[in-house]
């Protein structure tokens, strides 16, 4: 028995009961539908029930679901940096959140085409809403983070995170994708939680450089064309500046549907150099508390110079500001089209219009201020 048994993904011993479990379900027409619409139902039974291990239902399974996606709701779908990793390496890939499950599935996609093996996915609890997700889940390398609990138990269960992360990196040798931040970014502003890096350094008991040593830590910066769920996010940021946003039941569930289903152009990732143990030792001098600022930090401006603008990213700056400043980086076909998707804010009258508008752009802007902060033009 692990110890890390109330968190870890499904071993291989327990993956064909999995699939029974999975293929036997009520609901199996829920996840045909979502990720294999094109598939009959008693085929997708017949293939689930033959898998055995975890690596054949990724490849068997998955990397057909990722390419059905990308070819209905994508125009393309670009990697590019992988000279910065090498085959058999374990590595801590610290990613900006996009899309509720897209951004790592699509990183272990490609991993898997390059010969790479896949990573292991740091999930929240609340996406184990529904057993049978929860087995899709945790057959696919995922394992879960308790977030809540008295402040005793949150400290316990970070740690037990930490623990288990230096363990699947130093001892399995298998990589690990964690968000920058507790939730996706809604904002458009990637910005890495420092009390996230720490974590990372929880099962050392050290401080600083000592802490981080040998985790391999990889930031991999996420751009979208059309951004995941970007009309969604707009209306719930809009309500939260008035009052505590409760989210309803199946939220979470309709923004996995509408991140797989909605148009998202091109989608470009960039696997960033690694911070490496020179740039610890760099700022071992700090106080603990900015020492783990400052990793932040470096994990920001990797990401923040490697994010693809695209044209919408240079509309939305300048629809927001007044200004024609990065004219010369769209084409007047495309403002327009931009302009006609914006219409959509008329299906929510109940909101204040103006103060939508200027949540939506920034959506689309912020990633524009974000590489200029770190001094990176913008192409």
């Amino acid at each position: 028995m692990s110890s890390f048994d109330d968190i870890r993904p499904y071993d291989d011993l327990e993956i064909p009961a999995v699939m029974r479990r999975l293929s036997n379900s009520e609901k199996l027409c829920v996840i045909k539908d979502l990720f294999f619409p094109e598939v009959d139902l008693d085929a997708l039974r017949e293939k689930l029930c033959a898998i055995q291990t975890s690596r054949q239902f990724q490849s068997d399974i998955m990397v057909g679901v990722v390419e059905s996606i990308l070819q209905r709701s994508t125009s393309g779908f670009k990697v590019t940096g992988l000279e910065n990793i090498s085959k058999g390496k374990s590595y801590l890939f610290v990613s900006n959140h996009r899309d509720i499950v897209l951004d790592a599935m699509l990183l272990q996609y490609r991993l898997l085409k390059e010969g790479h093996e896949t990573c292991n996915i740091v999930f929240g609890e609340n996406l184990m809403f529904d057993q049978l997700f929860t087995d899709l889940w945790k057959v696919n390398k995922m394992f879960q983070v308790n977030r809540g609990g008295n402040p005793k138990a949150f400290y316990n269960s970070l740690l037990h995170v930490s623990e288990y992360i230096r363990y699947l990196i130093e001892e399995q040798r298998e990589s690990v994708w964690i968000a920058q931040r507790n939730g996706r970014t809604k904002d458009g502003i990637d910005i890495t939680d420092p009390a996230l890096v720490k974590m990372f350094g929880m099962c050392r008991h050290n401080r600083g450089a000592d802490s981080l040593t040998g985790l391999n830590i990889v930031p991999v910066s996420v751009s979208y064309e059309w951004e995941s769920c970007d009309k969604l996010k707009a209306v719930e940021l809009c309500v939260s500046h008035h009052q505590k946003y409760e989210k309803k039941p199946g939220e979470d569930f309709n923004s996995i549907v509408t991140g797989i289903k909605q148009q998202k152009g091109e989608v470009h990732f960039h696997i960033c150099p690694p911070i490496g143990e020179a740039d610890f030792e760099a700022l071992d001098h700090l106080a603990s508390g900015e020492f783990y600022k400052k990793v932040a930090d470096l994990i920001d401006e990797r990401i923040h110079a490697a994010y693809y603008l695209y044209p919408n990213n240079c509309i939305a700056h300048d629809l927001r500001s007044g200004s024609d400043d990065f004219a010369s980086q769209y084409t007047p076909e495309q403002r327009a089209r931009f302009l006609r998707y914006m219409e959509w804010m008329e299906e929510y009258p109940m909101l204040d219009r103006e103060e939508l508008k200027s949540v939506f752009l920034g959506i689309y802007a912020n990633p524009v201020d974000s590489k200029l902060s770190q001094h990176q033009t913008v192409p």
